[in-house]
């Protein structure tokens, strides 16, 4: 089946031709025919599966230039906004309309311009798209698709009153409603019954691994995470390796040890770093331009990264979730990969979590010509039980 099968306009098949693209992916097979027939749809919304193109392409198909919002796409973080307005742009090159990118953190006044000079699309983050509303720049009457992605994290990142405050400004008779999200949990199903009419459910991804990718846990000591870090890098062979933290704090720690060790090719992704400085930095890795990108989970989930060759946790995640959203990053496409992972004593709970969650048991390695200081999660064989001796200086004083 090829994309020119599926009903696509003209236009939106002409820029898919000239990307290269020969046949759509399992998700966009599925989902396309189910938007342009009009279908509100449903979805579980994992990364690395051609998502955003599923959701893009026949929604460009089903409108005409008019200059006035006509496709809202709602995303949690800046950087997914970014991405998703520039596929947007991409896929809608011949078709004369324009897009609207707006999100908080920086002024005002740009983005206020792109509305008013007229766009057809809005991709935005909560946040700024209701406080672009109260000013009078933002109008909702005409808009026919409002695409929610990544729901889970919105609430997550306590972004649901305000995505409902926007459902209720879009108008209700005659809109179509493509709902995105990872997981569904209880409050999201409610809200998911609340804001769509009669969906079809597409499987977009499931809550696995790619196969592509080879697991590892590095046991160490805790005095010893960042030397075995450095190890791990002086002895792989990769193009470009993600470095997951936990806090920004950490990131900026991490990225400033490298550097010290000698590793210069290297940036730091999270939400502390100023909005133009982070897009430097990711185009800068995306180019080649840094080699090693020390991230918290801003950059897990929704920000297309490929060629991706290693992902290292520098921590096991809190979250099991998180693990398959961060190794997400390599082995896209079928393509290989590794993801390494410190794992010290007080997070084995966490790293049980993730083997039960992504139902696969994870091999723990010992790297080759490192001096590790004793753990006990570096024993090969179980710990024997210690015996007291019978009597002497640790029993109860006899009576006299």
């Amino acid at each position: 089946m090829g994309f020119d099968t599926l009903g696509l306009s003209e236009q939106v098949l002409q820029a898919v031709t000239e990307s290269g693209y020969d046949n759509p992916t399992p998700i966009q097979a599925q989902a396309i025919p189910l938007i342009l027939g009009g279908r509100d749809v449903v979805g579980a919304s994992q990364t690395g599966t051609g998502k955003t193109a599923a959701f893009a392409l026949p929604s460009l198909s089903k409108i005409q230039p008019m200059g006035k919002p006509q496709i809202l796409v709602l995303e949690p973080t800046r950087e997914l906004a970014h991405q998703v307005a520039e596929q947007f742009e991409h896929y809608g090159k011949h078709t004369g309309c324009k897009v609207a990118l707006l999100y908080g953190g920086v002024g005002l006044g740009a983005q206020m311009e792109q509305l008013d000079k007229g766009a057809d699309i809005v991709v935005a983050t909560p946040g700024r798209l209701v406080d672009l509303f109260y000013r009078g720049n933002m109008r909702f009457g005409d808009l026919k698709i409002l695409i929610l992605d990544e729901v889970d994290r919105m609430l997550d990142m306590g972004f649901l009153p305000q995505v409902r405050k926007i459902v209720n400004l879009c108008p209700w008779e005659g809109r179509q409603t493509l709902f995105f999200s990872a997981t569904m949990p209880a409050a999201i199903q409610t809200f998911a019954m609340w804001c769509l009419t009669d969906p079809a459910e597409v499987e977009i991804a499931r809550r696995s691994v790619p196969t592509t990718v080879t697991h590892a846990f590095y046991p160490v000591s805790m005095d010893q995470r960042d030397e075995l870090l450095i190890a791990l890098l002086d002895s792989i062979q990769y193009n470009s390796v993600m470095i997951f933290t936990r806090t920004r704090k950490e990131a900026d720690q991490v990225c400033h040890m490298l550097k010290q060790q000698g590793h210069e090719k290297v940036a730091a992704m999270h939400s502390d770093i100023n909005q133009s400085d982070r897009m430097k930095h990711l185009a800068g890795f995306k180019s080649g331009e840094y080699e090693v990108l020390v991230a918290t989970d801003v950059a897990a989930r929704g920000i297309d990264i490929s060629s991706v060759s290693h992902v290292i946790n520098y921590r096991v995640p809190e979250n099991a979730e998180d693990y398959v959203h961060r190794i997400g990053r390599t082995g896209r496409a079928e393509a290989e990969g590794d993801a390494f992972t410190l794992l010290t004593a007080d997070e084995l709970d966490y790293a049980k979590s993730v083997e039960i969650f992504i139902d696969q048991e994870i091999q723990r390695k010992k790297l080759d010509n490192f001096d590790y200081i004793y753990t006990a999660l570096l024993d090969d064989s179980p710990a024997k039980p210690i015996r007291k001796k019978r009597g002497g200086g640790g029993g109860r004083k006899k009576r006299r």
